[in-house]
């Protein structure tokens, strides 16, 4: 047999035919079926858009608040994030913030179609939130990602403006900063009284530090700046901070140099990422470290009580890892118990002290409380104070807390001057008393 009489038998063998059919057949799927393969990946390489927000970017949590009043607000599939707000009166309101739920949703932005995808990984955690993982997953077809630039801003916006004219306040949690709390509405910066001057030169001094980044580059200056306030509790160091972070829209970040658990390697990752237009605040520093010519007693007492040696923190505030554009604020109450390397200029760039009422502040506190009251019932309050010997050794914290008790009667409030004596703590009130006999004699 030849040749051409086996192919001609073979084609005419219906078995043979049939088998042959279904080869064909299937290698033309799979030789389609890779085609698309590779069209698709092809074509999403070229001509679609994605855009990836893991939980822990900054503008996660903005993107959720924005799908649900701005993007995907049609949805039916929800997640809640119940919250807690405590007004200034006490109450406390609870609200419902509702976001898209893990899963797919559509909806239009700019004339496009866009593929949202929500995902959690359940056996994967955030060590530093302790919350699952997630991420959400933004799809578009064409080539334009503008509109995801003008999605994270819109976004960003409508978050900032939540907090507009309120201060936002930040803690250390582990190794990042969390909010703390709700933003609170903004202090006037006018109702902390400090001594004539110093509060509008403490301002102006922070504002021409935020203006001249470029000069500090130009010259090769590290770009950050140090304020030590230092004086007797109660006399407004703390709340003048407050006030001044709303005065110039800025956050505050307070840490707790005494926290156990805070490192030198911790504590200059915190320094080094804290967030941007923020005050750091290290309250009570003398109580943190002890100063290197402090007798060996009460070194042997401080030692132990935290984990940040003093050399590491001096190589945070300006070593060679140290962080740049950082306002740093320090409080004590005895500056004589501070190390002299820790405030020395480069380190500290500003003191300032912040002490006891003079008769100015009395008087501006006075017209605080009181601003229908007139020239002489100020003066009369400030005659009174004379007298008891208290005008010289009273705080702004002590006059408050004696004008909250006569919030409405300034003249209540003359009258019952000597009810001061119970609000100064018992030795403050001896040096008063001693100092008045003195002066009388």
């Amino acid at each position: 047999m030849g040749l051409t009489d086996l192919v001609t038998g073979l084609s005419e063998n219906p078995y043979f035919g049939a088998g042959f059919g279904l080869f064909g057949v299937g290698v033309g799927a799979a030789v389609f079926r890779k085609f698309t393969q590779f069209g698709m990946i092809y074509f999403r390489r070229h001509y679609m858009v994605t855009l990836e927000i893991p939980c822990r970017d900054k503008s996660y949590s903005w993107v959720l608040n924005w799908l649900t009043t701005k993007g995907a607000k049609g949805t039916q599939h929800l997640s809640v994030e119940t919250s807690y707000e405590q007004k200034e009166t006490g109450k406390v309101l609870t609200k419902f913030a509702f976001v898209p739920s893990v899963g797919t949703h559509f909806f239009t932005y700019q004339g496009n179609w866009i593929r949202v995808e929500r995902t959690r990984e359940q056996h994967t955690l955030d060590l530093h939130m302790g919350v699952p993982w997630e991420t959400v997953t933004f799809t578009a077809i064409g080539r334009n990602r503008q509109m995801f630039y003008d999605m994270l801003e819109e976004a960003r916006v409508i978050a900032l403006k939540q907090f507009e004219g309120k201060t936002v306040t930040y803690v250390a949690v582990g190794s990042e900063w969390r909010q703390f709390g709700h933003p609170k509405n903004k202090r006037p910066i006018k109702s902390v009284v400090l001594a004539p001057g110093l509060s509008r030169k403490i301002t102006d001094d922070i504002s021409e530090f935020l203006k001249t980044s470029q000069w500090y580059h130009d010259r090769g200056i590290p770009y950050r700046r140090g304020y030590l306030l230092y004086g007797p509790p109660g006399c407004g160091k703390s709340s003048f901070i407050t006030a001044l972070a709303g005065h110039l829209d800025l956050g505050i970040c307070v840490l707790n140099l005494s926290d156990r658990s805070l490192s030198d390697d911790r504590l200059n990752h915190l320094l080094s990422s804290a967030p941007q237009q923020t005050i750091v605040l290290l309250e009570d520093v003398d109580a943190a470290f002890v100063s290197r010519e402090d007798t060996e007693h009460v070194k042997t007492a401080y030692q132990g009580l935290n984990r940040v040696t003093l050399s590491g923190f001096l190589n945070v505030l300006d070593g060679v890892a140290s962080s740049e554009g950082r306002i740093l604020f320090m409080t004590t109450n005895y500056k004589d118990r501070l190390d002299p390397a820790l405030i020395r200029p480069g380190r500290i760039d500003f003191q300032a002290l912040i002490s006891y009422c003079t008769h100015e502040q009395i008087e501006d506190l006075f017209y605080n409380f009181y601003p229908e009251s007139s020239k002489s019932e100020a003066q009369n309050f400030i005659n009174k104070l004379k007298e008891l010997g208290l005008d010289s050794r009273v705080s702004p914290a002590v006059l408050q807390g004696h004008f909250l008790m006569h919030k409405n009667s300034p003249n209540s409030a003359v009258d019952g001057a000597e009810q001061i004596r119970l609000l100064i703590p018992s030795h403050m009130v001896a040096k008063s008393i001693a100092s008045s006999l003195t002066n009388s004699q």
